[in-house]
């Protein structure tokens, strides 16, 4: 027992320091029964590199972000419904009655619940008596973000347009009435105003210097996509200056950000919690977020959202000309070194632009002594002058610069910077075809200038789009009558060592300029 005793103290310090196979052979070698307790290895731990969080930029800016809904007795808009189903691209009248999901709605609830368009509920018939007001209904969902911290919110005008009442959800899910201050279709900004009788000070943005912003910095998204209110999102500026066709002052920042239906109206911030951008649209086939969406950038919705705060409306400058960009073809036919600016296809009748000289044919180069890139460019500056000041107007006339003075009008209504003609083309008068062989054309001549009666269809002319019934007015911005007239003048033109001719063209869809080749034959 004694030499027992005298090896257990041995056995202990062997248990605290061998491996469970080297303490196996101890327990062995002593005739102690082996009891071996398994080893399990830690847990799977990585030293990786912290990534920077958003969670600040979040925490601070969301009080300031708000749901927008809108009623009215207007049918719903789709584009901002909460509960708009699609089910393989059809509706939901559109499927079988057997279908499974429609047997669903149809057993529990009715199916007017889950419409998209929220209509009365025909299960209770639309209980508005004669003479009754109309029933508000909800129409929209989006999104907006205080401004100022006495409660101007801003959002879009495409989720307020129709609107009759206003409800703001704040994110801690206070609800506020709110009243239309004013909108801006050209921009689709709107700005609301919270009717808050105790003068409560809101958490509120400011607008960033988006001049600063580069393609590839990261931006976060915050908004009430699809009705769930507060959600964050975040990507990078994928691009800049998009024009996606909705007017002439397009000028949008392009992000991935996963931004979606109840989007608009909410703020893009930079990690400094500065509003970048206004989400606005989606590019979609599905209706979903697929890394493709556009931002009101700061610097255009600051102006705008001033305005509205201040008068409830927009001022625009009106220079009220037609105006095209100036392609390669058409810089080289009037001798221009670079192909920008704007070509003034045709002055409106009385307009500021009109009065002051300016004449079609007439490239505007630069306004105030900074140069026009094109006519997007020219028709986002003239807009931001306060109407009633005089401006200088640089134009390309006749191969030389000069510098026109003009006194900016006033936009009025829904009419743009640079209106579109429609007038229809003249039927040709009876006269005997003259051919313009070298530019593969035959005309016949007019009182309003010349008919085009056949093209080559292997012609430059054909390439730049000149067809059967287009009515040519002017060439190298003089008028001409005659096929007699066109030869002179680009006889004219190649003696001054010029390759191309320009060609006013008069189409059932308005006038426009071409350029066309003359040194050949």
């Amino acid at each position: 027992m004694a030499k027992i005793s005298a090896f257990r103290p041995s056995l202990k310090a062997a248990l605290q320091t061998t491996t469970v196979a080297g303490l196996a052979a101890v327990m062995l070698a002593t005739g102690i029964p082996a009891r071996v307790t398994e080893s399990y290895a830690e847990a799977v731990s990585v030293q990786a590199p912290q990534v920077a969080s958003f969670a600040d930029v979040v925490q601070a800016v969301s009080p300031a972000v708000v749901s927008v809904r809108v009623e009215s007795d207007a049918k719903p808009s789709n584009d901002e419904s909460n509960f708009s189903f699609n089910f393989g691209g059809r509706g939901f009248d559109e499927l079988p009655d057997d279908h499974p999901l429609k047997r669903f709605f149809r057993e529990f609830g009715g199916q007017d619940q889950f419409r998209g368009d929220r209509g009365p509920d025909r299960r209770f018939g639309d209980r508005r008596g004669p003479g009754r007001k109309p029933h508000l209904r909800p129409t929209a969902q989006g999104s907006g973000f205080f401004i100022s911290e006495d409660g101007y919110i801003v959002t879009n005008n495409h989720v307020v347009s129709d609107g009759s009442a206003f409800t703001v959800v704040m994110n801690d899910g206070t609800e506020l009435k709110a009243t239309l201050v004013g909108k801006d279709s050209r921009t689709d900004l709107a700005v609301l105003k919270v009717d808050e009788k105790d003068k409560r000070k809101f958490t509120y943005v400011s607008f960033a210097d988006d001049s600063q912003i580069r393609v590839g910095d990261w931006v976060v998204a915050v908004g009430n996509p699809f009705g769930l209110g507060g959600t964050v999102t975040a990507g990078i500026i994928s691009a800049r200056g998009r024009d996606i066709g909705s007017g002439p002052y397009d000028d949008y920042l392009q992000v991935d950000a996963a931004v979606n239906r109840g989007n608009s109206g909410g703020p893009t911030f930079n990690l400094n919690g500065q509003v970048v951008g206004i989400n606005t649209a989606i590019f979609s086939p599905s209706g979903g977020n697929v890394g493709i969406a556009f931002a009101i950038p700061a610097s255009v919705a600051k102006g705008v959202v001033a305005n509205l705060m201040k008068d409830g409306k927009v001022d625009r400058g009106w220079l009220g000309v037609q105006i095209q960009p100036v392609s390669r073809d058409i810089a080289d036919s009037l001798g221009l070194a670079d192909a920008a600016g704007a070509l003034v296809v045709e002055p409106q009748a009385d307009s500021p632009g009109a009065k002051a000289g300016i004449k079609k044919g007439d490239v505007i180069t630069a306004l105030e002594g900074e140069p026009v890139k094109d006519p997007r460019d020219l028709a986002r500056r003239v807009a931001d002058i306060a109407p009633g000041k005089t401006v200088d107007v640089a134009v390309w006339r006749d191969g030389k610069s000069q510098t026109i003075k003009v006194e900016i009008g006033t936009l009025a209504g829904e009419a743009i910077a640079a209106a579109t003609t429609t007038d229809d083309a003249a039927p040709a008068e009876e006269s005997s075809e003259q051919a313009l062989a070298d530019l593969g054309i035959s005309v016949t001549p007019g009182n309003d200038g010349l008919t085009v009666s056949s093209v080559d269809p292997d012609s430059d002319a054909s390439d730049r789009g000149l067809k059967e019934g287009d009515r040519i007015t002017s060439v190298n911005n003089q008028t001409v009558k005659s096929a007699d007239e066109v030869m002179k003048v680009i006889e004219a033109a190649r003696k001054d060592g010029r390759s191309k001719a320009l060609f006013q063209v008069e189409t059932k869809d308005g006038s426009r300029f071409l350029a066309l080749p003359i040194d050949q034959g």
